[in-house]
C-alpha cells in the first residue's frame, strides 16, 4: 500500500506544536534533521534536538489528510512553518530502490547483514543476519548500529541471556542469539518496532529466543548483558533502570552517543560500571563495561 511522506521545516522551539499535530494526523514515524545534515532517527518520548531550525520528515498511511494538517499548522505557526513538501511513496518501488543500495555488510569478525532475498558467498564461519527494509530503525547502515554489532561480535555470549533496550528492528537481539546467546529480549516503546523485531526474529529462525516487548510490558529480570542503542539524553535518564536490568558481573554496551558525550553517559551510572575504553565510528561513540555494583 502506498504511503505519504511529509517534509517541513520549523524552529526547534515549535517542535512540540508540530509533534502534537503529527500525532493527531496519524504519523507512523518521524525524523529530525539539522541544517548540517545531522539526523535523529525515531526520537524517543521527550527527546528534542538542540538546533535552531529543524527539518522534520514524517511518514503517514495512504489517505492521511495532510491538507487539513497544513491548515492547522499554518494557523498555529504562520510563516514560521516553511519547506512544506509531500510525496507519495509506492511500497514496491521504494523497496526495490532500497535493495539496490543495500548489499551484504560485515561487522566484527563474523557478523554479516544481508537482505533476505540475497544469497551471497560469505566467508567460512560467517554468521548472516537476514534483514529487510521496514519502518523501524536499525539496518546496520548507521554508525551506532554498526558499533553495537561489532561489540556483540567480540563478546563471549554463549549460553547468556540478554536485553536489547530500544530495539528498533531487533537486529541486535537477533545478532546476539545468532552469535550464541541463549536468548535476548527486544524491548521498545514504539509498537512498530515491536512488530519489526518479531518479524526479523522469525525471518532468522530465532523467534523462540528473541521475545519482543513494549517497554512497559518488559518482564523484570537481570540479564547477563544489555545493549541499548538510543540517544544520550535517554541513556542518562534511564541509567538506573538500565543498570538494574543487568546482574552484577554482567556486561553493558550503550550507543547512540555523539562523540564528546560519552563521559556524560558514563557518569550517569555513578561508579556502578567498570568502563572499557570508548569506541568511535564517524561522529558517534559506544561505551561498554561490566557492572560492579
Amino acid at each position: 500500500m502506498p504511503q505519504l511522506q511529509l517534509a517541513l521545516e520549523v524552529a526547534a522551539a515549535d517542535l512540540d506544536v508540530v509533534d502534537r499535530a503529527l500525532e493527531r494526523a496519524g504519523a507512523l514515524a518521524q525524523t529530525y534533521q539539522s541544517d548540517d545534515g545531522t539526523a535523529v532517527l525515531e526520537p524517543g518520548v521527550g527527546e528534542r534536538p538542540l538546533w535552531d531550525r529543524v527539518r522534520v520528515t514524517a511518514l503517514f498511511p495512504e489517505g492521511a489528510e495532510l491538507d487539513r494538517l497544513h491548515r492547522r499548522l499554518v494557523g498555529q505557526l504562520g510563516d514560521r512553518l516553511q519547506g512544506w513538501q509531500t510525496e507519495v511513496l509506492e511500497d514496491q518501488a521504494w523497496e526495490r530502490a532500497w535493495l539496490e543500495h543495500f548489499h551484504p555488510m560485515p561487522f566484527g569478525e563474523r557478523l554479516w547483514i544481508v537482505p533476505s532475498s540475497s544469497e551471497p558467498e560469505l566467508p567460512e564461519g560467517a554468521v548472516p543476519i537476514r534483514l529487510d527494509p521496514g519502518l523501524a530503525f536499525g539496518t546496520g547502515n548507521h554508525e551506532t548500529t554498526a558499533l553495537c554489532l561489532a561489540w556483540l561480535d567480540g563478546e563471549a555470549l554463549q549460553g547468556l541471556h540478554g536485553l536489547d533496550y530500544g530495539a528498533g528492528s531487533g537486529v541486535l537481539a537477533v545478532a546476539a542469539v545468532r552469535l550464541g546467546a541463549a536468548s535476548c529480549a527486544a524491548v521498545d516503546n514504539d509498537p512498530q518496532a515491536v512488530i519489526a523485531s518479531r518479524e526479523n526474529a522469525e525471518r532468522n529462525g530465532v523467534a523462540d529466543r528473541v521475545p519482543s516487548y513494549a517497554a512497559e510490558e518488559r518482564p523484570a529480570y537481570c540479564a547477563d548483558f544489555l545493549v541499548a542503542n538510543i540517544l544520550t539524553a535517554t541513556l542518562v535518564a534511564l541509567a538506573e533502570e538500565l543498570r538494574a536490568a543487568v546482574r552484577v558481573g554482567g556486561r553493558l554496551a550503550l550507543s547512540g552517543i555523539l562523540q564528546g558525550q560519552e563521559q556524560q553517559v558514563m557518569d550517569a551510572f555513578q561508579g556502578s560500571v567498570a568502563w572499557d575504553p570508548p569506541r568511535f565510528q564517524g561522529d558517534w561513540a559506544l561505551v561498554s563495561g561490566t557492572r560492579i555494583a
